[in-house]
């Protein structure tokens, strides 16, 4: 009797899976597009708010630096609270 060694050849199943690349002709072209949603078109009008803001900021400082600007120390306390507690 003759025994031989058992040993089979490595089997891949995935070796007779071929892959095909799909060719993808498309007429567009691949330049990146942007499109901008109609909320930021909306902000980007209302630059008179800005305006209003860095006058009313430069109100502040002028305030700030001659010392004419007083802090109310309980609207802060109650703002304050409000806040944390919600």
């Amino acid at each position: 009797m003759k025994i031989n060694p058992f040993s089979m050849k490595p089997i891949n199943p995935y070796s007779a899976q071929q892959r095909t690349a799909k060719s993808v002709q498309n007429s567009q072209s691949f330049a990146d597009k942007i499109e901008i949603s109609s909320a930021a078109k909306e902000m980007q009008e209302t630059s008179s708010y800005s305006a209003e803001r860095a006058e009313r900021v430069q109100k502040l400082k002028a305030d700030i630096e001659s010392g004419n600007y007083k802090v109310n120390a309980r609207k802060v306390a109650e703002d304050m609270l409000k806040y944390y507690r919600f």
